[in-house]
């Protein structure tokens, strides 16, 4: 069954930066901090590491990075999207900027995915792309720059583009969750995301490279359930 997603929601991408006992040791402390703040936080990870993480981890919601869409049988080296259920990832990330994908493409990884019961997380360069995109209905979608993607830049989306790029998406389908997550490096552009309308934020580069990874993942959740219990506030307790 799909995994049920609660807004605002945390997202970690680990990509390459690390693997092994390490990719472990990071999964472990996001799990942690999920459960001490009681946010929902998704964790994508290369597929080979997915299962290990998903059987030391109790909360954290476990996404492939890619898949194919071959079904069982032969392929040698695809990334079969029933093996990576298998292994216990819950969803996968469709579009990333980092294998960018054609929009027949995206519809078919996302129709695939449907058969599984994944959640589908999709990336989008630009407003025009995520509008796009949003015509497939993923379950997720993340409007980032790809200029502010990895750390390379100093520069974070300004919160007009956040704006812009969730009225755009809702307007396509309102229930589809948009995500920020470009060139986040601190909790407090977190924070200031998910106040700004965003029903969740993400890291990768901006906690992978970050002086002490283990405490910015803490300092991020963190934020996220600040902003959460904000957003309650001015909503008078809903």
């Amino acid at each position: 069954m799909k995994p049920e997603i609660r807004i605002p929601f945390f997202e970690i991408g680990t990509k390459n930066y690390i693997f092994g006992d390490q990719l472990l040791e990071y999964a472990m402390a996001a799990d942690a901090a999920a459960e001490k703040y009681d946010i929902d936080v998704l964790f994508i990870t290369p597929a080979v590491e997915i299962r290990r993480v998903v059987e030391k981890t109790k909360r954290l919601i476990v996404l492939a990075p890619y898949m194919d869409i071959l079904r069982p049988g032969r392929g040698m080296a695809d990334i079969l999207p029933e093996a990576l259920k298998a292994a216990g990832a819950r969803g996968v990330v469709v579009n990333h900027c980092e294998r960018p994908m054609s929009l027949p493409s995206i519809r078919a990884t996302i129709d695939r995915a449907r058969e599984l019961d994944f959640l589908v997380f999709a990336c989008a360069d630009t407003i025009e792309e995520a509008k796009a995109i949003a015509q497939f209905h993923p379950d997720i979608l993340n409007p980032e720059p790809s200029e502010l993607i990895g750390g390379s830049s100093n520069g974070v989306s300004d919160l007009g583009f956040v704006k812009e790029s969730i009225r755009a998406v809702k307007s396509v389908f309102a229930d589809i969750m948009v995500e920020q997550a470009a060139g986040i490096k601190s909790g407090q552009q977190v924070y200031d995301f998910i106040m700004a309308g965003s029903e969740a934020a993400g890291a990768a580069s901006g906690i992978m490279k970050a002086k002490d990874p283990l405490h910015m993942i803490d300092e991020m959740i963190a934020a996220t359930r600040r902003a959460a219990d904000d957003l309650k506030k001015l909503h008078g307790g809903k």
